[in-house]
């Protein structure tokens, strides 16, 4: 099986999957039925066409055009699942839409609606207190992950600007800011005074 084939299928049962747990995603689907959507991931120089109906049918490749064209880095995705997340990408440059808007938004909220529920499909197997133990433990654990990554990410900011001196420090960049402000009210203030001069001659 090619793996375009194989990734839009994956995508495809995923997404279809998801709905069918959760009814509020259902009627966000029933909103884009009759539209497409086209998702260029970047990075792989990809794209995955989403066409709605009852389902969603997800493509590797679609001769009309999309409704509506969404072009993203891979790492963006599952940004793309927060509504506050959205505006950040737009402003980061690393999210662009072109088309429909109206299609966009109502993706984005299908794909915020259809977030699995890992604790309820634990439960099934191991029960509800096992499940919950095991799902607030890996929070826990990624939480702690992040926060070690925090504190690794100052701690270099730090060593670049304070001990290796490879980059200046915010203050050193604010002070000759300054410093260039400084310098341009002078170079003003000359200016004035040479045209007034050069008024008087």
């Amino acid at each position: 099986m090619p793996f375009d084939t194989l990734v839009t299928a994956a995508v495809e049962t995923s997404m279809n999957a998801l709905i069918a747990q959760q009814p509020a995603s259902q009627k966000q689907l029933a909103r884009l039925k009759g539209h497409s959507l086209r998702l260029n991931i970047k990075e792989l120089n990809k794209s995955l066409i989403f066409i709605f109906s009852q389902q969603v049918d997800v493509l590797a490749t679609f001769e009309a055009e999309a409704n509506c064209e969404l072009s993203l880095s891979l790492w963006a995705l599952r940004d793309l699942q927060q509504q506050a997340n959205i505006n950040q990408l737009f402003k980061q440059d690393k999210l662009s839409v072109a088309g429909d808007m109206q299609v966009a938004q109502q993706f984005a909220t299908l794909m915020q609606l259809s977030k699995p529920d890992v604790a309820e499909i634990l439960s099934q197997y191991v029960g509800d207190v096992a499940a919950h133990m095991v799902v607030s433990g890996v929070k826990s654990g990624l939480e702690g992950v992040k926060h070690q990554a925090r504190r690794h990410q100052a701690y270099l900011a730090d060593a670049i600007t304070e001990e290796w001196n490879l980059a200046p420090s915010p203050l050193a960049v604010a002070d000759f800011c300054d410093q260039v402000d400084e310098i341009n009210k002078q170079q003003q203030a000359l200016q004035q005074r040479l045209s007034k001069l050069m008024e008087a001659l």
